[in-house]
């Protein structure tokens, strides 16, 4: 009997607790359910589980559904510490923007608090950028969708040690992210 790289139990905790957390949240300029993205972001990880050895799957992966659970939900780091444990509530923290940042130093800082904190952390990081980089929002200016690129080319430059795997993913859609609308 083969056994799995990662607990489908505390998957499944993290993906009902993320699924709750986002419950009337949409993805942006769509009808689809926020649990679109966390989904996306944790397929990328778990690929990157199966490619590569990660030492603690199970962290990236409640970490990739959970990433954007302080920042974007009513949940605190003390609820999700109760139930996840410090490990994944300090990753899901360090994936969490600082919002007394001005934007401008935003990703930087996130960088930097980011190389601190365990590989998987960095994996999930690198799996999140790869998911939001399908098609631009129609509204975003040739500037923004530039700024986008150039945010994930740093992230590819800060964090692709972490996963060759991920990072050629990355370097992938960075080519084939659509080109400024004249």
């Amino acid at each position: 009997m083969t056994t799995s790289p990662w607990s489908q139990q505390r998957y499944l905790s993290a993906w009902r607790f993320a699924a709750e957390a986002h419950l009337n949240q949409t993805l942006p300029a769509s009808a689809l359910p926020y649990l679109v993205h966390l989904a996306s972001v944790a397929m990328e990880v778990m690929t990157a589980c199966a490619v590569e050895k990660l030492d603690e799957p199970d962290l990236a992966i409640q970490c990739a559904l959970l990433h954007d659970t302080i920042e974007d939900t009513v949940i605190d780091a003390v609820t999700l510490e109760s139930r996840f444990g410090l490990a994944v509530t300090a990753g899901v923290k360090t994936l969490s923007k600082n919002p007394s940042l001005p934007k401008a130093s935003a990703m930087q800082d996130s960088l930097e608090r980011i190389r601190q904190q365990p590989r998987e952390i960095w994996v999930v990081k690198l799996a999140d950028r790869i998911t939001n980089l399908g098609s631009p929002p129609a509204h975003w200016s040739t500037e923004k969708i530039e700024y986008y690129r150039q945010e994930a080319k740093d992230i590819l430059s800060a964090l692709g040690e972490a996963s060759p795997f991920l990072a050629e993913r990355l370097v992938q859609r960075i080519r084939d992210y659509p080109p400024p609308q004249s």
